[in-house]
């Protein structure tokens, strides 16, 4: 399904929202999270797609893969450490700690009777426990009755406590909120309720970084059409307010995908305000499997993204295939569940003449997607692709042997 926002607009970045999140921000996030471990040093590969780009009608297609931004897996390893270090400074200004020392541990035996909490569909978690255990507190972590055994491994594995609950991932937000309560615990999550935004606020701005590095390797207006995946709509809301405020000539046209069962953004659309999801959330789409849209995200999103799609389970495991078969001249690419879904989204409308015509995607197009994860689930990657990520990633190996810098790959 697809719909237009009729209140989405091309006027130049709002005041009220620069101030709550903007480019000067997210430069100093990027900074501070430099030299963490983590991360790679470098920015995340622009791939350019012709072969794709060709088959799909447009003129042409790149791919931003946050799968190598770290062992994480994914680009929540953006998020959630910004925002545990901004927690930190905030609640202990007279320690004047130093945010890039925070990471490197030098202040964990100031810190570890420090306890964060969050509720997580696995990515947003595993990020916050490195960071945690980076800086040396303790995380606590809800996961939901849906969150895959391999996903709460990969959680713990860095130290995180696990605390299981029935229900979906709206239920673990609660929970994770009530416990924080009860024990004195800070809560960082990437979703806003009431009276809950400063900490969510920070997560989004960390993922403007993804943004600023697209901007360095395309440059300033490289795109007419960007695809977002949805969730609760952080993600959206960093990337689509960074290019907004920076594109002077005018924004490129946003499209934010999501799953036919967390239709919550597009929910939100149709009623013109943050709204919940009118089917079970439950999705392969893991990390998009949202029910309740985020209100903060939703003041960007509102004004800021000009259509609201949803896209069937079967149309991201097609897109995993896609990315991960590769041709000629399209390397493969490890894009998880949620990785893939703005290629789900894409190749949905170009498949329909009449839809890519109503978002004006033709041979003068030129496309961005955010393969948001690799393959975060091993196990499950495997078993809808047919292939392991590891084979994956040895085929991309071999089909460059040159070597040669995977930013330079963006202008073949």
């Amino acid at each position: 399904m697809l719909t237009r926002n009729p209140q989405a607009t091309f006027s130049p970045y709002p005041a009220d929202l620069q101030q709550i999140m903007n480019v000067h921000k997210a430069g100093e996030s990027r900074v501070w999270l430099s030299s963490w471990k983590m991360l790679r040093p470098s920015a995340t590969p622009l791939w350019s797609l012709p072969d794709l780009a060709s088959r799909l009608g447009l003129g042409g297609l790149s791919v931003k893969d946050e799968s190598m931004r770290s062992p994480l897996g994914s680009f929540k390893a953006l998020g959630a450490p910004i925002a545990l270090v901004r927690l930190i400074l905030r609640l202990f200004p007279s320690l004047s700690f130093d945010a890039q020392r925070l990471l490197a541990g030098d202040y964990e035996s100031q810190l570890d009777n420090f306890t964060v909490i969050s509720a997580t569909d696995g990515n947003h978690g595993r990020a916050l426990a490195a960071a945690a255990q980076s800086v040396g507190c303790r995380c606590v972590i809800v996961l939901h009755a849906h969150v895959s055994q391999e996903r709460e491994q990969a959680i713990a594995g860095y130290g995180a406590k696990i605390v299981r609950i029935s229900g979906n991932y709206d239920a673990s937000v609660t929970e994770a909120a009530r416990l924080a309560a009860e024990n004195g615990w800070q809560v960082v999550s990437d979703t806003s309720y009431d009276g809950y935004e400063i900490i969510p606020c920070d997560v989004m701005q960390g993922y403007g970084i993804i943004a600023a590095e697209i901007v360095e390797q395309a440059g300033n207006g490289a795109f007419t059409h960007v695809f977002l995946q949805g969730g609760v709509g952080g993600l959206a809301a960093g990337i689509a307010s960074y290019f907004w405020e920076i594109d002077r000539s005018g924004r490129p046209t946003f499209i934010v995908v999501e799953p036919q069962q967390a239709d919550c953004l597009y929910q939100s659309a149709l009623r013109g305000e943050a709204a919940n999801a009118t089917s079970s959330v439950d999705s392969v789409m893991a990390g998009l499997a949202c029910g309740e849209t985020s209100p903060l995200a939703w003041r960007f999103l509102q004004p800021g993204v000009d259509w609201f799609m949803t896209v069937d389970d079967s149309d991201a495991v097609a897109a995993m295939r896609t990315l991960a078969a590769g041709s000629e001249r399209d390397i493969p690419i490890v894009s998880g569940e949620s990785g893939a879904a703005g290629l789900a989204g894409l190749s949905a409308l170009c498949r329909d003449p009449r839809l890519a015509e109503q978002v004006g995607l033709n041979a003068g197009s030129r496309v961005l997607l955010i393969s948001t994860e690799g393959d975060t689930a091993p196990g499950v990657y495997q078993e809808l692709t047919g292939e392991s990520g590891q084979s994956v990633r040895s085929r991309q190996s071999a089909w460059r042997p040159d070597k040669r810098c995977a930013e330079c790959l963006h202008d073949q």
